[in-house]
């Protein structure tokens, strides 16, 4: 009785530490997965900031132009 007690108890340990194992596993994919999903966020965010200033820069310039054009018809 006392090595059938004694066989459940390893083989409880080994399944635990085989556990925990896989969980850390996950988890450092899991990690691995979110930075990759963060990167691309960012690098996604810079791209559209990029075209904002392109379009205010674009959008500016032509409202100056056009100012400047109304300036000079009104004289």
């Amino acid at each position: 009785m006392k090595k059938v007690i004694t066989t459940f108890a390893a083989l409880a340990l080994i399944v635990s530490v085989t556990s925990c194992r896989e969980t850390t596993d996950k988890t450092k994919e899991a990690v691995e997965t979110v930075e990759e999903k963060a990167v691309e966020a960012v690098e996604a965010v810079e791209v559209a900031t990029d075209s904002v200033v392109e379009a205010v820069e674009t959008t500016g310039e032509a409202a100056v132009e056009s100012t400047k054009e109304e300036v000079l018809e009104e004289n």
